[in-house]
């Protein structure tokens, strides 16, 4: 499952539509996301990566256990919908539903999300289909393996005095301040690529980005403002910034991070890089396909 994105630059406002729980964007705020598109090309490559990381998550799991599984896509705010996902799955008369989101950290408000419609339209369908769910994969070692790698191929090229950066999408402080454990996860998916790359407690922070357009307070603090505020202190040189929140390439990280977060870092004086996002990473993929199998192995046998 995934978050999903406009297909063509006609479908901005019904997708924007749909984010906003069928509230339509101001003409504004329309204009604003059709300028952010534009920058990047037109469109989000989101749509493409996702059904290049089902692909290959479907190859791995055919090399571990063949023709045992059926893998399709489940969108959030695009089709095909979550709901679509199942009720093709259903039809097919699978024997088990497994739920994989395209997000590392869990949250209520986000993969908790995605998973309650999973289950809710599968409980309509067949109350008797078994169930099962990766909840987060924040510290799974070959994720924490390909952020390491390129956390330290990123430092390479930059000036000593570099501060790591991990960002994740913000959430309303609201769904923090409830208890939820995304922050918590996301300090422990930089804390094991910070051991692992040898960075010191002071060579890297937590940042969040991409925080919505709601009244509501969001947490931060904010990637921008801590880039001006690193430019002030006189020890930083440069900026890496690893979106551990991310897994493809899509708004928030090409314009978000690539131009928003790079032109403000260009007018401070600092340097600036952006590690990649792993997309259908051979080694991510299989490491998934291998939480997917053992989580089908832990439910109870099909007819029991």
């Amino acid at each position: 499952m995934a978050y999903g994105t406009p297909g063509r630059p006609e479908d901005i406002e019904a997708y924007y539509t749909h984010v906003r729980r069928g509230r339509p964007p101001t003409p504004e705020l329309l204009d604003e996301l059709t300028r952010r598109y534009q920058a990047i090309g037109g469109v989000s490559p989101l749509a493409e990566r996702t059904k290049a990381q089902a692909r290959m998550l479907h190859r791995m799991l055919q090399d571990r256990a063949p023709d045992r599984y059926v893998v399709e896509i489940g969108l959030k705010h695009a089709e095909p919908f979550i709901e679509e996902a199942v009720e093709h799955l259903v039809g097919l008369g699978v024997g088990r539903l497994l739920g994989l989101v395209l997000a590392p950290h869990f949250s209520a408000a986000s993969v908790g999300e995605y998973l309650g419609r999973m289950r809710t339209h599968a409980g309509l369908l067949d109350p008797s289909l078994p169930v099962g769910a990766i909840d987060s994969w924040h510290v799974e070692p070959a994720y924490v393996g390909f952020l390491s790698d390129q956390v330290a191929t990123g430092l390479s090229t930059m000036p000593r005095a570099t501060k790591v950066l991990f960002t994740a999408h913000s959430l309303p402080q609201r769904v923090i301040d409830g208890g939820d454990p995304y922050p918590a996860q996301l300090r422990a998916t930089g804390e094991a690529v910070a051991r692992q790359v040898g960075l010191d407690t002071t060579d890297w922070a937590l940042a969040w980005q991409s925080a919505g357009r709601s009244p509501e307070p969001w947490v931060g603090p904010d990637i921008l403002q801590v880039i001006r505020d690193l430019a002030t202190d006189g020890r930083t040189g440069g900026v890496l910034v690893c979106p551990c929140g991310f897994v493809s390439d899509h708004l928030e990280v090409l314009y978000d991070l690539d131009i928003e977060a790079a032109r403000i870092a260009e007018q401070v004086g600092l340097a600036f890089t952006r590690t990649r996002v792993p997309n259908d990473d051979t080694l991510v993929m299989a490491a998934l396909a291998e939480r997917l199998i053992a989580e089908d192995d832990s439910l109870s046998p099909i007819g029991s």
